[in-house]
C-alpha cells in the first residue's frame, strides 16, 4: 500500500500544527520523518491512521489516499483505517495485566474473531516477524512486563503486525531503548519493509540515514524538503535542511 498525502492541514484547537502537507509514501519502503521537536512529525503520523482526531478539539483537513480511497472520506470508519494502518508508539506500551501471548492475541481475537489453532498460528507468526519468538516461545504465558524494554517494543510491533496491516507507522520507536535494543529494532525495520510500507518518526538523523529509503524534513509544521535519503543528507536543496542536518540548529 502506498500513501498519498494531499493538502493536509491539522489543528489542536485554534493552533495549526500542519500546513498544506503534500507527500507520497512509496510502497514496501521506509520513509523517515525528521525535524526539530514540535515541527509536526508525530502529528502527521497520527493523521495517517486517524488518531489525531481522537484528541479534544483536534481536527484535520485534506486527503490521505490509501489503495485509492481517502481515509477521511464519507463513510470511512476510523477503526477500519487502523486495521490496515498500524501504529507503534514512542514508549513500549504492552498491556501490563496480560501475558506475552495475550498481548499479541487480543487484537485478532476482538477484531478478526480468531480462535484456537488459527489464533495460535497468527501469534507465533507475528512474534517471528518481530524477531521475538525464539526469546519468548517458552514463556508465552509470563507477564509482558517481565520482558526488557527492547523486547517490550518488539512485542508491541508484533501486536501491531497481528492485525495484518499494510502500513506500519512508528513514532520514535527507539527513543526509549538502549543501543543494542535500538540496533535490533532497526534491523527489524529493514527486514519488515519487504512486506510492509513503513513510516518512521525519528530525531536521530544517523538512524534515518541507516534505515530510510526516503526522508522528509519538517520545520514549524511545514514540509521543507523530501527525497531519497542519501541525496537529502549529502546534497539538500533547501538551506533550512542543510542547516538542520549540519547541526546549526535543532
Amino acid at each position: 500500500m502506498a500513501l498519498s498525502i494531499e493538502q493536509l492541514n491539522a489543528w489542536y484547537g485554534r493552533k495549526q500544527a500542519l500546513f498544506d502537507i503534500n507527500l507520497t509514501v512509496p510502497p514496501l519502503s521506509v520513509t523517515a520523518l525528521i525535524g526539530p521537536s514540535g515541527c509536526g512529525k508525530s502529528t502527521l503520523v497520527r493523521c495517517l491512521n486517524r488518531l489525531h482526531e481522537t484528541l479534544p478539539g483536534a481536527r484535520v483537513e485534506g486527503r490521505v489516499i490509501a489503495n485509492g480511497l481517502d481515509i477521511y472520506g464519507r463513510g470511512i470508519r476510523p477503526m477500519n483505517v487502523r486495521r490496515h494502518i498500524g501504529m507503534v508508539f514512542q514508549q513500549p506500551n504492552p498491556l501490563p495485566t496480560r501475558s506475552i501471548f495475550e498481548n499479541v492475541a487480543i487484537g485478532p481475537r476482538l477484531n478478526l474473531g480468531l480462535r484456537g489453532s488459527r489464533l495460535k498460528e497468527l501469534v507465533e507468526r507475528s512474534l517471528q516477524q518481530a524477531a521475538l519468538w525464539e526469546e519468548v516461545k517458552d514463556r508465552l504465558h509470563s507477564p509482558a512486563t517481565s520482558l526488557s524494554g527492547g523486547q517490550q517494543q518488539r512485542l508491541c510491533i508484533a501486536r501491531a503486525l497481528a492485525l495484518e496491516p499494510e502500513v506500519l507507522l512508528m513514532d520514535e520507536p527507539c527513543s526509549a531503548l538502549d543501543p543494542i535494543s535500538t540496533l535490533q529494532v532497526e534491523e527489524l525495520i529493514t527486514y519488515l519493509k519487504r512486506q510492509y510500507t513503513i513510516v518512521v518518526v525519528t530525531h536521530n538523523m544517523q538512524q534515518a540515514a541507516r534505515i530510510a529509503d526516503r526522508t522528509a524534513f519538517f520545520l514549524q509544521g511545514h514540509l521543507v524538503e523530501e527525497g531519497e535519503t542519501q541525496q537529502l543528507f549529502t546534497h539538500p536543496r533547501k538551506k533550512e535542511t542543510e542547516d538542520y542536518i549540519s547541526g546549526r540548529f535543532g
